[in-house]
């Protein structure tokens, strides 16, 4: 069965999907930078068939489970905070590359974690159950915290339209689309054929979403190496410090195998693609910080390819982290 041979060779094909958008991106930066336009749909796309896959009918369950959301609330709003300033103070002396790093991690990724952390075996409908908190909190706290880090003259250029409109465009309309189809699959044998087909095109999505990534942004990191170099190692030692701290939020909050582990995801991977419109609006002194946050996103896609293989050997089956 074709989505079985996917499945089985995921890994691999998520490392070629990277490296063939490396490659278009660095070989044709012209044609490749106006694949940015393409990000948000086909993001859109990949989110409209991981909620496919989940159940969505059993999601108002997930709102009552308060161990596993008040870890999320735990981990991303008190313990990444504290790591975050940690590490910004590495680049402390540069105004855009510190705002740029504090503007990507301190914001939960709520889109594409969802996806990796089902990879993995997390409980991906509970973070999807759970993204309107951390979208709201994140809405709140990130100026706070930038004001906190970094001087409250900054609050004032942060305009929040484009978390709105990115929570609206990547979970609410495919998600809304997600339940029709589930909805429409118990009559209608045409849904049916959907959601067998984006069953199948999953692993190719994720490979799509990859590679058109970072194609359109490989090439504005390339241009900005020589400063970037300083936070590229910041942003995998987040990855690093992040898998056990999660590890341990789950055994506090004494939390199953498969909510740790979408813990770790949660804690783990940020918001990129939401706060890049948030980076872009910024004036052009700190046009840099743009591409700080790109930087973490080729960084973090490739971690999370990583992931999807070692968290679940961190974190195996048929445990309770207690």
């Amino acid at each position: 069965m074709l989505s079985t041979w996917l499945e089985d060779r995921q890994i691999p094909l998520y490392l070629i999907a990277l490296l063939a958008g490396a490659g278009f991106g660095l070989l044709a930066p012209t044609p490749a930078a106006g694949l940015e336009i393409a990000i948000t749909p086909v993001l859109r796309l990949l989110l409209y068939a991981t909620f496919l896959s989940i159940p969505l009918t059993r999601l108002g369950q997930v709102v009552y489970e308060g161990r596993f959301l008040a870890g999320l609330v735990v981990l991303n709003f008190v313990i990444v905070p504290v790591v975050v300033f940690a590490l910004s103070r590495f680049v402390a002396d540069h105004p855009a590359l510190s705002l740029g790093v504090l503007f990507v991690l301190l914001t939960p990724c709520i889109d594409y974690v969802i996806v990796f952390s089902g990879l993995a075996g997390a409980a991906h409908e509970r973070l999807l159950a759970a993204a309107p908190l951390l979208m709201l909190g994140q809405m709140l706290l990130l100026p706070v915290y930038l004001g906190l880090f970094v001087g409250p003259e900054l609050v004032d250029v942060i305009d929040i339209g484009p978390f709105v409109e990115a929570f609206g465009l990547l979970i609410v309309v495919p998600l809304v689309l997600a339940a029709a189809t589930q909805f429409l699959a118990a009559r209608a044998r045409l849904a049916q054929r959907v959601m067998r087909s984006f069953e199948t095109l999953m692993v190719p999505l994720v490979m799509l979403t990859l590679a058109v990534v970072v194609a359109s942004q490989i090439d504005a990191v390339r241009i900005e190496l020589d400063q970037l170099l300083r936070v590229i190692p910041l942003y995998v030692l987040f990855l690093m410090v992040m898998i056990p701290l999660g590890v341990l939020t789950g055994r506090v909050f004494t939390q199953d195998t498969a909510t740790t582990r979408a813990t770790v995801f949660s804690g783990a991977t940020r918001n990129s693609l939401v706060v890049l419109p948030l980076a872009l609006a910024l004036p052009d002194s700190l046009a840099l910080v743009a591409v700080v946050v790109v930087t973490q996103t080729l960084v973090e896609l490739i971690g999370m390819v990583i992931y999807v293989r070692l968290i679940p050997r961190i974190i195996p089956d048929r445990a309770t982290v207690r």
